[in-house]
């Protein structure tokens, strides 16, 4: 799974292209916040971001691919917020970077347009969820979405804190993922704002965890 352009119909050739497809995507955000999943259309999208239908299915198939691109690019911003703090911080060991991780996931989660209802692909009724079923797998057809954050993040890992390759790792950080996914739902359905204490109870379930099975 490649950036979020890896989704799109055709690659925007042009600055002008480009700027639409953010718009849109930028609305899509919008609309799901105001709106929801079910209520997103891709005639609004395309009347709010001020393009004609036509030039929207130049670029997107579907409702859904449009959905896929945004996640992919909320899942881009993500480890590239991740990379530049972690550029100025100290971390003293590569698990370190899992109270930066989930600081930066629950500050989008609070902050950033979609978010709430479209992370990383998939589709939450409420920011604590549930899902809409079959959503588990909207980056990717045939691989869960969490699958495909962990790879991105055992990239990220080693590329920023020269972690230890090898299936230990890809295993451990599937497991920390999926596990920060869950208690991280039951804080946003505790509180809409993400409740505090199981926030913090979720960077020390997954710190000692990742403490535990990996060097």
């Amino acid at each position: 799974m490649g950036d979020m352009t890896s989704v799109l119909r055709r690659r925007p050739a042009q600055r002008r292209s480009a700027v639409r497809v953010e718009r849109m995507l930028d609305e899509c955000a919008l609309l799901l916040d105001e709106a929801g999943y079910d209520a997103l259309t891709t005639k609004e999208v395309a009347r709010r971001a001020e393009v004609p239908i036509g030039t929207f299915y130049q670029f997107f198939r579907d409702k859904q691919a449009l959905v896929r691109a945004l996640a992919l690019r909320n899942l881009d911003a993500f480890l590239e917020r991740i990379t530049q703090r972690v550029a100025g911080a100290d971390l003293g060991h590569w698990t370190d970077l899992v109270d930066l991780a989930v600081d930066e996931f629950v500050h989008m989660k609070r902050t950033t347009p979609g978010f709430g209802v479209v992370d990383f692909g998939e589709v939450l009724i409420a920011p604590g969820g549930p899902a809409l079923p079959g959503t588990h797998r909207a980056l990717d057809e045939a691989r869960d979405n969490n699958e495909i954050v962990a790879d991105r993040l055992r990239l990220l890992t080693r590329e920023l804190l020269d972690a230890p390759a090898g299936p230990g790792l890809d295993r451990a950080l599937l497991v920390a993922v999926e596990a920060t996914d869950a208690v991280l739902k039951l804080a946003f359905r505790a509180d809409p704002a993400g409740d505090p204490q199981l926030i913090a109870e979720c960077k020390q379930l997954v710190r000692r965890y990742l403490a535990d099975h990996l060097p």
